[in-house]
């Protein structure tokens, strides 16, 4: 905690880094999928090291693999909650912190920042100069603290940003869910119609001050010590007013490489749907010191297995393993890879099997067979406990699948109780204690009394076995559809074909538009990463009621479900679990017994299984970018190449220093 102004002042070669996608969610293909380097932020302020020394071996101009099914869903940074969107726009489009790849905040477009009142008042000082520009590279505007405001009228107005990133400053900046709840009350005209200019409705309501064009002060509902690990996140990021007058809120909505404005490290010269994205440095980026790429690509394939042969051509510079292929070059001492096979990054993502409680059939009418299933308690403990997913962990790392297991919804590395992670002392508060050989879930005994009992009580409402489970996959992924079998052996394996049977769906392009929206998913597996440090930004997004929770509103669908005679148990314990929410983020003046509260409202939620914890992505690469970098963001600056492709033993070793193991 900050008592003084913390002054972090950029060095002449600082190097801005941007938070990578740890705070939106991703459907997970498959637990192979990943993301590029991504770190959780913290509260400790780190200076900015200087950019990495040129060598004759690195690449100028990088091309990354994208899957297909990771393709942009919008180009405003504000609206999007996704981490594919992340990826693609984040080298676009700067935030006033970043953080460095030991999660150190580090400056970004601002170059001091701090409270003098234990996370009460929070000043930024932003940098002086900074420009937007458009595709062209040609200005448009100054920067200044003025599009903060502007920025974070756009989140909370429920008419432009439709509910979109207003959790965390909801549950943060004073006024903040008092101007949303505003807007949403308004007509669209009445709401689209107000703006953060000087003596609006919005500086009236909204904890923000914009003293002078370098300067930004958020008010807290309570101390937030922790509140400027939630300012590198995509959410906060600035907004000009006068693109907002030249497009229009409609055409802010549905913008653009071409018509959107630029303040990030590079620019979005050429965007060719479901093909590729190419970006060139920004002339009018803050640091000018920084080492960039004379060009990035980002060139979209159906899988990793196609990833691995453009890998072998020279055609991209990262891919990430399967299972066959790290069998393969693991089991061959002379394959031409078998030097180069090196331990991808631990994406920041704790990935859950998601059910959805309101799920329809594809003509729009409710699927009662499944919602009355899912709403048993038993029926999801036998999920809980009977599904033992070590050969879906082996899809991300056949070598050594328990790594992947996870128990937990919250994140790892975010919050400490006593020196120790708060997903260890969970795991201790549940009885799940790794042992490194078998899952420490699964308890087939147990899931068979579930089961036994699901059947006896679902039989009586009148539900037809087996039960159907719909699983949604992209129909051209390979990987995605090798992962979805091995997980529908594990059902039928652990679960019986007589009582529940996964069924293998796909979808064309795009599963928000064919698969989310219609809800026609029983179950999504999807990752979530920190949008800020702390547990409320994980168990909010399934609370009870809450307009701004992500998964009760898009994918568990909790908040769409009508109470009816089947589910009141369920909707019951979904209301427990919310108060204890509630309850738990009240603490603010001691962390610790905050985390403790928040503990026994996790467990309570995974006690009941209202979300069963899936996997943490921990495989293996080949790459030509060190990937454990000190440097190395989403953003592509200051990157430490090789041409020639990084050994196992060179990214091994970097791990061990960035990382500790």
């Amino acid at each position: 905690m900050k008592k003084n102004l913390t002054k972090v002042l950029a060095l002449a070669m600082a190097a801005a880094m941007m938070l990578s996608a740890c705070g939106s969610s991703a459907p997970a293909e498959t637990p192979s999928t990943p993301a590029e380097p991504s770190a959780p932020s913290t509260s400790t302020p780190a200076t900015t090291p200087a950019a990495p020394e040129a060598s004759a071996d690195e690449i100028t101009d990088l091309v990354l693999g994208k899957l297909a099914s990771a393709e942009l869903s919008t180009f405003n940074v504000l609206y999007t909650q996704g981490a594919s969107d992340a990826e693609g726009l984040c080298p676009c489009w700067s935030t006033a912190l970043d953080t460095n790849r030991n999660g150190q905040l580090i400056p970004g477009l601002a170059s001091e920042w701090g409270t003098e009142d234990g996370g009460l008042t929070w000043t930024v000082k932003i940098r002086e100069g900074l420009k937007w520009c458009d595709v062209n590279k040609e200005v448009t505007a100054d920067l200044t603290a003025q599009d903060w405001a502007t920025g974070l009228e756009w989140v909370l107005n429920h008419h432009k940003n439709l509910s979109n990133n207003t959790s965390m400053p909801m549950e943060m900046i004073k006024g903040a869910k008092e101007y949303y709840e505003m807007t949403a009350a308004m007509t669209e005209e009445e709401a689209r119609a107000l703006d953060a200019s000087e003596g609006s409705k919005f500086f009236e309501m909204v904890g923000i001050e914009i003293p002078d064009a370098t300067t930004v002060i958020y008010h807290c509902i309570t101390e937030k010590p922790y509140f400027d690990t939630l300012l590198p996140y995509y959410g906060m990021a600035p907004l000009n007013q006068g693109l907002v007058d030249a497009l229009g809120v409609d055409g802010v909505q549905g913008m653009d490489n071409k018509s959107m404005w630029y303040c990030g490290p590079y620019v979005m010269v050429e965007y060719i749907n479901g093909n590729s994205k190419t970006y060139e440095p920004n002339p009018h980026y803050w640091n000018t010191e920084s080492k960039r790429f004379d060009s990035i690509t980002h060139r979209m394939i159906e899988s990793w297995d196609v990833g691995y042969t453009l890998f072998q051509n020279g055609e991209i510079d990262y891919v990430s393993l399967t299972e066959a292929q790290v069998k393969t070059i693991s089991e061959d001492p002379n394959h031409d890879y078998a030097e180069y096979m090196a331990p991808d990054w631990p994406r920041a993502y704790s990935y859950q099997i998601h059910f959805d409680y309101d799920k329809m059939n594809e003509d729009g009418t409710p699927d009662l067979n499944w919602q009355k299933a899912v709403a048993n308690e038993n029926f999801r403990k036998s999920w809980y406990y009977g599904l033992d997913l070590t050969e879906y962990w082996k899809r991300t790392n056949t070598l050594n699948p328990m790594v992947c297991e996870n128990v937990c919804f919250m994140g790892r590395n975010l919050a400490w109780i006593d020196g120790v992670d708060y997903t260890t002392v969970l795991a201790e508060r549940l009885g799940l204690v790794k042992n490194g050989e078998t899952p420490v879930r699964y308890q087939a005994d147990k899931a068979a009394e579930y089961i036994a009992a699901a059947k006896e009580e679902l039989a009586a409402q009148g539900v037809t076995f087996p039960i159907e489970c719909d699983y949604y996959i992209q129909g051209s992924n390979q990987t995605a559809l090798d992962t979805a079998t091995v997980l529908k052996n594990i059902f039928s394996k652990c679960l019986g074909d007589d009582f529940c049977v996964l069924n293998i769906c796909t979808y064309v392009s795009s599963s928000t538009k064919e698969v989310r929206d219609p809800q026609l998913h029983s179950i999504a597996i999807n990752g979530w990463g920190a949008d800020y440090n702390d547990p409320q930004n994980f168990l909010g997004q399934i609370t009870y009621g809450d307009a701004n929770a992500y998964y009760s509103n898009y994918w568990n669908n909790i908040n769409k479900v009508e109470p009816n005679d089947f589910n009141s148990e369920l909707l019951a314990t979904f209301t427990e679990f919310t108060n204890m929410v509630h309850e738990a983020d009240k603490i603010t003046a001691d962390l610790e017994e905050r985390y403790k509260a928040y503990i026994e409202a996790e467990a309570y939620a995974l006690e009941h299984a209202l979300v069963v914890p899936c996997n943490y992505n921990e495989g293996y690469c080949l790459t030509r970018y060190n990937i454990f970098g000190e440097m190395a963001t989403i953003d592509c600056v200051d990157w430490e190449t090789n041409a020639n492709t990084f050994t196992g033993e060179e990214i091994a070793a970097s791990r061990k220093a960035l990382l500790g193991y």
